[in-house]
């Protein structure tokens, strides 16, 4: 009988590990998955980023302030822009006036913190924009650095133009949806959604959602 008990539990000792296994491969493959999906966005997508002094409330307040002040210059130099490519190039053409509005706006509200602007590859972790959800990874942005630049910061995306509809940046409206749709796959679009993401389930070995991480397409 011992021998009978024995046999099963390794029997499905076996079993176990083979279900975990399985699991670990699928984990794998959706962040495998995930990574190439990422990196196929940022091919096709310029990144707005804003970094603030710090964290205080004043700080805070500045960096909003130069978002405002770069946004309304490039929204009039944008008007137009077609393509990543050109956008990218209107961008690095207007860096030293970028600069300039910024340091503007800093001098007005009484502080002397350096500025520094330039269009460079941004590790940014997985961001809410709207009702998008922009996985984690490398980007291409225009990243304007204030002061120290080890506050919070914000962000959009610049091209397609979802920055600058409406003076209320963190809504994302219709024609904006439509222009980051137009330059996205379907699959690349549909990723983003944030009313998209899904949680992979083990939907017949619930317990394994205990041992697994929550995996977000």
């Amino acid at each position: 009988m011992k021998a009978f008990f024995q046999k099963h539990k390794n029997l499905a000792e076996n079993i176990l590990l083979l279900v975990v296994l399985a699991a670990g491969c699928l984990w794998m493959h959706h962040q495998y998955g995930q990574q190439q999906m990422q990196q196929e966005i940022a091919e096709k997508i310029l990144r707005f980023h804003v970094r603030a002094n710090s964290n205080s409330k004043k700080d805070q307040e500045l960096k909003l302030k130069v978002r405002d002040a770069v946004g309304a210059y490039m929204q009039r130099e944008l008007a137009g822009v077609e393509n990543l490519t050109e956008c990218t190039a209107v961008v690095n053409s207007h860096l030293t006036d970028i600069i300039a509005a910024a340091r503007q706006v800093v001098t007005k509200e009484g502080y002397d913190y350096p500025v520094t602007a330039q269009v460079e590859t941004v590790d940014f972790p997985q961001k809410t924009y709207g009702d998008y959800t922009f996985p984690a990874g490398d980007y291409q942005a225009l990243d304007v650095v204030i002061g120290s630049g080890k506050g919070k910061n914000w962000w959009c995306v610049m091209y397609p133009n979802m920055c600058f509809q409406g003076a209320v940046y963190e809504i994302v409206q219709e024609d904006a949806k439509e222009s980051l749709q137009q330059v996205l796959s379907q699959d690349e679009y549909d990723a983003v959604l944030k009313s998209r993401n899904y949680q992979i389930r083990f939907k017949y070995l619930d317990f394994l959602n205990g041992i697994f991480p929550k995996l977000r397409k």
